[in-house]
């Protein structure tokens, strides 16, 4: 978050950003002493507040959107969308026994320190005894890291009672706003939050849309740059805006902040059940024949594989270091490339399909549904912030969005097109269901499908378990309560997952009842709520448009798949 430099929360990496650090200090307390003897009439021109970079990372004050729920919001989204690689530069360095440990601490948080530094031990042995010069220099980076680390203080934050080494945890270093991100690491970070599990349903979507719902893919990825841009522009109106929430707060007060929050938080919830509903599918395709008996109770291959999802993924959502999941999810992007590659493959050089039919050039009764699909597909909206926040040069967003929107639209088309051509009618919700079993493309999609669901699931649900234990009283908040909770999160989604097992559908149905609000009509109402006075008659118009259609489609969306999920169990 935005703090003054007395609390700073991040961590600086190097002896030489300590020393920039520290002439920010001395130049901020000298123009304190300048403006002190000019009668407080102004301060000096050559103030470091000056530099746009400086005034975002270190002159900033704390600002009070950052006081309210959801407090975690901004750091468990960091770590939902981060593309860091875990830091491995400590193997061999003196400090190797704090660093390399840091994963095992952060897992066993009911224990004391004593006791997990008797459990807990080097992974390679010094040569040689730590000299006093080394003790000192390991008390000074304790002190140092101690005191960067800590956030201004926060009322009801469960970040702030959590003690310092059981902080969420992402490459080795706690999560922070600033990560000065490359034009490729924005681009890579959209990429990976866009190209989700929603690529396997766009030749679902085009089955249930015709060739021509295409167009509605192009233009939803366009609309999802313009809004993407209007969340820019509302973060740069005023001074503490960090993420979606925040604009919610600055354009509707409290209530908007607590309404854009549970929107969001449903929408990642929603996807931890998609999560599940896959696993299932594809492990049943893969195993067809398993099942579990208990008494007279038998599990068929579907709901076996739901349960041990369940519980494979359970314990991860206990971990405070997610710093492996979060490298591994990393590979979502190429996880995409490779599963569209495969099918793509298995077209081309196994000559599966295509089938005799053309398909359907426009199936009205199936647009409400493509509808929803396609717009699933952009489900990124409340990650944008966070990604703005973390560019380098952030006047390369409009640049960054585009490139990411602009490369899944393309990989979207192309597994859109390719599938409906190899299996027309006949497309699965998901096209790796489609694919024959007894390729070896067909195996390496499956595959990577599978697995990439189980890395991402702990990072999925991580920000709504942070957001309701930021709601437990103080002294509530320990971790046989925390996992219990976070349990209850996975049964629940479980259960849900089980009760509805239609990933095309429970696809649509997000799409259409809580992507139309995030990804279309919130950014323009928060964008004409901010800057009502100084918007252009065009960006009304354009805006307002954007709302009535985002509402009709959320409305016929929401209507067609909730009635198609009813008539699945009649």
């Amino acid at each position: 978050m935005k703090n003054s430099v007395s609390d700073r929360s991040f961590l600086f990496e190097s002896d030489e950003e300590e020393d920039d650090a520290a002439a920010v200090e001395n130049g901020r307390r000298g123009g304190e002493e300048s403006g002190d003897d000019d009668g407080g009439s102004g301060s000096d021109s050559s103030s470091p507040c000056d530099s746009p970079r400086v005034v975002a990372a270190h002159c900033s004050q704390p600002s009070s959107y950052t006081q309210q729920w959801p407090q975690s919001y901004r750091q468990s989204i960091d770590m939902y969308s981060s593309v860091q690689s875990p830091n491995l530069s400590f193997l061999g360095t003196p400090s190797l026994s704090r660093l390399s440990n840091s994963f095992l601490i952060n897992s066993f948080r009911g224990k004391p320190p004593e006791i997990l530094s008797s459990l807990i031990k080097p992974l390679l042995p010094t040569s040689t005894a730590p000299t006093s010069e080394d003790q000192q220099q390991q008390k000074q980076e304790d002190v140092r890291k101690s005191s960067h680390y800590l956030p201004p203080s926060r009322k009801a934050s469960s970040l702030q009672r959590i003690p310092e080494d059981h902080r969420p945890m992402v490459g080795g270093h706690e999560v922070g706003p600033y990560r000065q991100c490359s034009y490729i690491q924005g681009v890579m970070n959209g990429v990976n939050v866009l190209c989700g599990v929603g690529i396997l349903s766009t030749p679902y979507a085009v089955r249930q849309g015709g060739w021509l719902g295409l167009v509605i893919l192009v233009v939803l990825g366009a609309l999802a740059w313009y809004t993407g841009i209007l969340l820019r522009r509302c973060l740069d109106s005023k001074e503490g805006l960090e993420t979606y929430p925040d604009i919610g707060h600055a354009a509707f007060g409290t209530a908007g902040r607590i309404i854009i929050s549970i929107i969001l938080y449903m929408e990642l919830y929603a996807c931890c059940i998609e999560y599940l509903i896959l696993e299932s599918d594809n492990l049943s395709k893969l195993f067809p024949n398993a099942h579990l008996t208990i008494g007279s109770l038998t599990l068929d291959a579907h709901v076996l594989f739901a349960i041990l999802t369940a519980l494979i993924v359970m314990p991860t959502t206990w971990l405070r270091d997610l710093s492996c999941l979060s490298f591994v999810s990393a590979g979502g992007v190429i996880a995409s490339i490779v599963i569209v590659s495969c099918l793509f493959w298995v077209g081309l050089v196994d000559h599966v399909g295509p089938v005799k039919s053309e398909g359907t050039a426009l199936n009205l009764p199936g647009i409400p549904i493509a509808i929803g699909l396609y717009g699933y597909c952009y489900s990124g909206h409340g990650v944008f912030p966070n990604i703005y926040s973390s560019l380098k040069k952030r006047n390369q967003f409009p640049a960054v969005l585009f490139t990411c929107i602009a490369l899944s639209t393309v990989l979207f088309a192309g597994a859109a097109i390719m599938g409906y051509i190899m299996f027309g009618e006949s497309t699965e919700s998901q096209f790796t269901l489609n694919l024959p079993p007894n390729l070896v493309a067909s195996k390496i999609a499956v595959w990577t499908t599978v697995t990439n669901p189980i890395t991402k699931y702990a990072l999925t649900i991580t920000p709504l378990a942070l957001s309701l234990e930021e709601l437990l009283p103080p002294s509530q908040q320990t971790y046989p309560n925390i996992v219990m909770l976070r349990s209850a999160l996975v049964l629940s989604s479980l259960v849900v997952a089980l009760s509805v097992p239609f990933f095309g559908l429970v696809m649509s149905l997000v799409g259409s009842f809580l992507t139309m609000f995030v990804a279309y009509i919130l950014p323009c109402a928060c964008f004409l709520a901010i800057l009502r006075s100084k918007v252009t008659w065009y960006q009304v118009v354009l805006c307002v448009f954007i709302i009535a259609v985002g509402l009709c489609c959320a409305g016929v969306g929401t209507y067609s798949s909730l009635t198609k999920i009813i008539q699945q169990y009649q």
